[in-house]
């Protein structure tokens, strides 16, 4: 085939290419990128980032209900951005069934996060063509954290918000005129709105004219023209500082859950070094040659044009900071890389990417060595043995760009090792920034998308397992709803938790179902920082108390070993849970003294029973004879006299005891046990911190009418 044939058969599909304006390719992204996370969303089947998921979940559907924020039927006005819950409303205004809604929330994610695409476009846009600007679009919606939106996480709406930001703000840098710079406050405003994080957009938009100014070496004179933006900031800051003085509040009120995490202490040294480590892993997450393109550029900017200087000045200004804010919370906090909170920087290096390739691979040779080198070797400083492996699994939610390296490490490549298999990936993609040819510069943004699927790929696999498993700890109904299709999802539901139980018991439930409101602790606190109540038995009566004062709901929620007074009405047969149509006001049947959380006895516990009319109760027993291999011997006592016994041996499948109940003037019934011999687990198991003196365990209590 002669070159001229070549040329025609090519010739073609790219004039067809270019005959299709821009803005309909950008739709196009947007619109493949929805359906793709709409087909991800599919696959996750319940919220496993507990609580967060669950907070926001419940902010949209009392937002949907009543027009307001309520949290376990507590108002959470301040206390959580008001734009997402917004966002997710209309999921749960719309179906009745959470199933539907939960659908219908994540597909509104999936465009709410596409949407990137746009400003990402247009940020790229004032400094390109058309074709490199879509790519950088396209980037910018295929990245590993567009998997969010599987997630009813902020990060699906800050994603977008922070782009727009910074696109706004290099317009403001670029002509700061009143009109544009008072858009940018608004969206900074908009923008902590949905994540008290934006709050570092404020010291970005006062640091990036400074470096602007640098850049461009016009000293105060090139300052003097962003008196507007100064002007406005502080009018602006005036003013919301007096709106609060007024109202009786501080600045430090708006950061509403997160207002502690401002007035701990913080270590500079510690800051500094995770601030090494969050940008080694962002480097990796990145690809390398993103990351590299964007410090060389950033090394040109006095030698580039205007819009690209402006665009840099914005994009090292929030970077820096960024990096800063999220070190300094993890560096007292979190104790981990934080990339969830730090991915919203991705789409700037992806247009550095498109921009240097764009002007044809400018490869000054000392900054294009320095830019390879720091770019290359950074990986090096990731604490890979510290942030993988057993016992961090948080990385699976939190630091997307090490899941494609935890892989590596399931494939054979040791831990201690595995920062050498990363060196190599990161030095090879270094090699590829600093020396592919010109001609062949369009292949980078073609690598990074590959190996951005391939980090997705790993990403997904573990999100679906964490989905399905966080679904099979807290419900194992067919239905996911199956507490509002039992009552009906305007009904009144409480939830009372039990230390016997794992807490996604209640959480997935209340996810799943309206009608599960307020939350109780019938023992110790539920480990997730939500509102709940804790409860107490009257031991004269089995009334719950809450506050000293009687509990009223119709229907409960409750482990089934819980014994609630009422009517069980379903069942999660599996996960031991069940609706009760509750006698009101709430009340037990029966209380134990004597029984830990873990089912183990003390050597001797009791039983007392409530309106109690006779009958006999059935003790559900197990010995454990890795504990103590010698029979047991539970005795039996109910009003003094010894009314019965049993003699427990390893040998004993399921053993019992049961014991009649005689109720005295009172209307209880109370058995006394006594459990010979006990054991202490620290005395008789090497390694065992366990100092309780233990007698047998006891599994329940089965009530016998007369």
């Amino acid at each position: 085939m002669s070159s001229l044939t070549v040329q025609a058969v090519l010739g073609r599909p790219l004039t067809l290419v270019r005959a299709v304006p821009a803005w309909a390719w950008l739709v196009g992204i947007v619109v493949l990128s929805c359906a793709a996370r709409y087909a991800f969303g599919r696959r996750i089947v319940a919220p496993w980032i507990m609580v967060d998921e669950l907070v926001y979940a419940e902010l949209a559907k009392s937002l949907a209900a009543t027009g307001e924020l309520w949290l376990r039927e507590i108002r959470a006005r301040g206390a959580f951005g008001v734009v997402y819950p917004l966002v997710l409303a209309p999921a749960y205004l719309v179906h009745e069934s959470v199933p539907s809604a939960y659908a219908l929330a994540k597909t509104i994610n999936g465009f709410v996060f596409s949407l990137a695409a746009v400003p990402t476009y247009f940020l790229a846009r004032r400094m390109v063509a058309p074709g490199p600007a879509l790519a950088a679009a396209l980037l910018a919606v295929i990245v590993p954290g567009s998997l969010y939106s599987g997630m009813l996480m902020t990060e699906n709406v800050f994603y977008p918000l922070v782009v727009t930001a910074v696109l706004v703000l290099v317009l403001a840098l670029e002509r700061p005129t009143p009109l544009r710079v008072a858009l940018l406050l608004g969206l900074v405003a908009v923008a902590f709105a949905a994540r008290v994080q934006a709050v570092v957009l404020v010291p970005a938009v006062l640091t990036a004219p400074l470096l602007l100014v640098a850049a461009e070496r016009s000293g105060l004179r090139g300052l003097a023209r962003f008196r507007w933006l100064y002007a406005l900031s502080a009018a602006a800051a005036l003013a919301v500082v007096a709106v609060l003085a007024v109202r009786g509040r501080t600045p430090l009120d708006l950061l509403g859950v997160y207002r502690g995490v401002s007035e701990q202490p913080y270590e500079p040294v510690e800051i500094a070094r995770w601030a090494l480590y969050h940008v080694a892993e962002l480097d990796l997450a990145l690809g390398v040659a993103p990351f590299a393109a964007f410090l060389l550029l950033a090394s040109l900017a006095p030698r580039l044009g205007a819009r690209e200087r402006a665009f840099l000045a914005a994009s090292v200004a929030l970077s820096i900071w960024m990096v800063v804010q999220v070190a300094a919370f993890a560096s007292r906090y979190a104790l981990r890389i934080e990339e969830r909170n730090l991915f919203h920087l991705f789409p700037l290096f992806l247009v550095a990417l498109v921009v240097w390739v764009d002007r044809g691979l400018p490869r000054p040779r000392v900054r294009t060595a320095v830019a390879a080198v720091v770019a290359g070797a950074l990986p090096l400083l990731v604490p890979f043995d510290r942030l993988l492996g057993p016992g961090n699994v948080s990385a699976t939610s939190d630091t997307f760009g090490l899941l494609l390296w935890w892989d590596v490490w399931e494939w054979g490549v040791p831990l201690e090792w595995l920062w050498l298999a990363a060196l190599a990936v990161s030095v090879a993609l270094a090699l590829v920034f600093a020396l592919l040819p010109r001609r062949l510069g369009v292949l980078l943004p073609v690598l990074v998308a590959a190996f951005f699927v391939l980090s997705a790929y790993s990403v997904e696999h573990r999100i679906r397992t964490a989905s399905i498993g966080h679904l099979y700890q807290g419900i194992t109904h067919p239905q996911r709803d199956w507490v509002d299709r039992a009552v009906g999802a305007d009904a009144d539901v409480a939830a009372l938790w039990t230390a016997r139980r794992d807490w996604l018991t209640v959480l997935q439930n209340e996810f799943f179902s309206r009608s599960v409101g307020r939350v109780y602790a019938l023992d110790g606190v539920m480990p997730t920082g939500l509102p709940q109540t804790p409860l107490e038995a009257d031991p004269e009566t089995g009334r719950l108390l809450a506050g000293g004062g009687p509990v009223e709901h119709r229907y409960a929620l409750v482990d089934e070993n819980v014994p609630l007074a009422g009517t069980v009405v379903a069942r999660d047969r599996v996960k031991g849970m069940a609706v009760v149509e509750a006698d009101r006001p709430l009340r037990l049947e029966h209380l134990t003294d004597g029984i830990y959380a873990d089912a183990w006895s003390e050597p001797s516990f009791t039983y007392r029973r409530f309106e109690c009319e006779g009958g006999s109760v059935r003790v559900l027993l197990e010995k454990d004879a890795n504990l103590l291999a010698a029979p047991q011997r539970i005795v039996a006592r109910a009003g003094g006299s010894r009314d019965a016994e049993r003699t427990v041996t390893a040998r004993d499948v399921d053993p019992t005891l049961e014991v009649p109940l005689r109720p005295n003037p009172g209307g209880r019934c109370e058995v006394r046990f006594v459990v010979t011999p006990t054991a202490v687990p620290a005395e008789v198991r090497p390694g065992s911190e366990d100092t309780r003196r233990l007698g047998i365990r006891v599994l329940g209590f089965e009530y016998r009418s007369p």
